[in-house]
Formats: C-alpha cells, sequence, structure tokens
C-alpha cells in the first residue's frame, strides 16, 4: 500500500509540475483588495513624464479588472518577470481588456497622435536601457487598421502591433492571444531571449483628449 500511495503522490506531483508550465500567470488582480488606487502592488511606475495614475483595481461584470483613466496624460506600469517567463515554453501572451473611451484621432504610427486607451507591452531591457531595450506594444489603436506594424516616431525602441483597432467592439469584453515568440523574430529577425517585464499603459496626452479602458488577467501560455 504504501509503494502504491508513493506512486501515486508522484504521478500526481508530475502531473502538477505540468500544468503549472502551461501557464504563468503575469497578473490576475485576485491578490489586489477592491478599490486599491494608484500603482497597483507588485507593479512599478514611469521614470517619464507627469502621469495621473488614475487606476482603480475594481469588479466589472462579476470579474476582478483594473480600471484605467487617462486625461490629456499619460500612464504607464511594468512588472518585472525576469527569471519567470521561458518563451520557448510558453510563446502565448493571452489577456483580456475592455474599451469604455478611445483617444480621438489617435494614431500609434504618428509621433503627434500616440495616443491608446488600451495598450499591452512586452520588454527586453539592455544596458542602456533608454537606448537599447527592445519592446512590442500590443495596442488596441483608434485609427490604423488591425494588423499594423509600425516601430513608435517617440522611442526606437517601441514596436506597435495593431491588435484591435475603431469603435466596433468598445464595451465588450474581449480575449486577445499573441505568439510573442513569432512576433519578436518577425520584428527583429531573431530568436528571442526571455523577456524582463510587462506593461500596461493608458495615454491621451498628444490628442490632449480622454481614454478609458479595463485589463483583465494577463497571462503566458503554451500554444
Amino acid at each position: 500500500m504504501r509503494l502504491r500511495s508513493a506512486v501515486a503522490i508522484a504521478l500526481l506531483a508530475s502531473v502538477t509540475l505540468a500544468w503549472a508550465a502551461d501557464e504563468v500567470v503575469v497578473e490576475d488582480w485576485s491578490q489586489i483588495p477592491i478599490g486599491t488606487k494608484g500603482i497597483p502592488p507588485g507593479w512599478n511606475g514611469q521614470k517619464w513624464g507627469s502621469p495621473a495614475y488614475d487606476l482603480t483595481v475594481e469588479d466589472n461584470s462579476g470579474k476582478k479588472v483594473l480600471h484605467l483613466r487617462s486625461k490629456d496624460e499619460g500612464s504607464t506600469i511594468s512588472k518585472e518577470v525576469k527569471g519567470k517567463i521561458d518563451l520557448k515554453q510558453t510563446p502565448v501572451l493571452e489577456w483580456t481588456w475592455k474599451m469604455v473611451a478611445l483617444p480621438k484621432g489617435g494614431d500609434s504610427c504618428v509621433k503627434a497622435t500616440d495616443d491608446q486607451a488600451g495598450q499591452v507591452f512586452v520588454m527586453w531591457p539592455r544596458f542602456p536601457e533608454q537606448v537599447r531595450s527592445r519592446i512590442i506594444g500590443y495596442v488596441w489603436d483608434t485609427t490604423r487598421p488591425v494588423g499594423t506594424t509600425c516601430k513608435s516616431e517617440k522611442s526606437g525602441m517601441v514596436t506597435y502591433i495593431v491588435v484591435r483597432s475603431g469603435t466596433a467592439d468598445v464595451g465588450k469584453w474581449l480575449t486577445e492571444r499573441r505568439n510573442v515568440r513569432e512576433d519578436f523574430k518577425k520584428i527583429y529577425g531573431e530568436e528571442a531571449d526571455n523577456p524582463g517585464a510587462v506593461s500596461i499603459s493608458i495615454d491621451s496626452n498628444d490628442t490632449h483628449d480622454a481614454s478609458e479602458s479595463f485589463i483583465g488577467p494577463i497571462t503566458f501560455r503554451r500554444q
């Protein structure tokens, strides 16, 4: 009986480890109290501009999520994932989001109107960070067509991929999936190292308008 129990425990442990390798949670907001405002615990603020950090953890449609608002400003928060994500094992970034208001005339590919209500960034920091880092930004753009890929005119480190565009799906919760490993190879022409951070951003400072959105769980998964 002891041998059978030991075998059963070993099998259960192997199944648990296999399942754990299938998903790495970056954030699901479950450990943060509803009503928490500003930069959430476990996240870091930006080192530029004058961010308002009009961010609140809320319950929306029965989901615990982050509510983001921007009025003529931009706010970015980042969470370190160095050593936690293996893109060879879990290359697919999955997240849920809902847009409420898009910045009017926002266009990710033009410096003068580079505003988005929803942005999820994967970052590969390289020294010096402000010059050599690589960043892929998955965005919900106001005007650019879905599938557009362009380098930010503000920062040569950032390449945008337009995942959603326009107002047709505003007000709906949507789930997105991107193979980060494949996207990196298409953009940079080489195999991706494992990322160092994930960022969430909202802005409206270039269009001098306002934007609003919700972000739900963010995870890395297998294919």
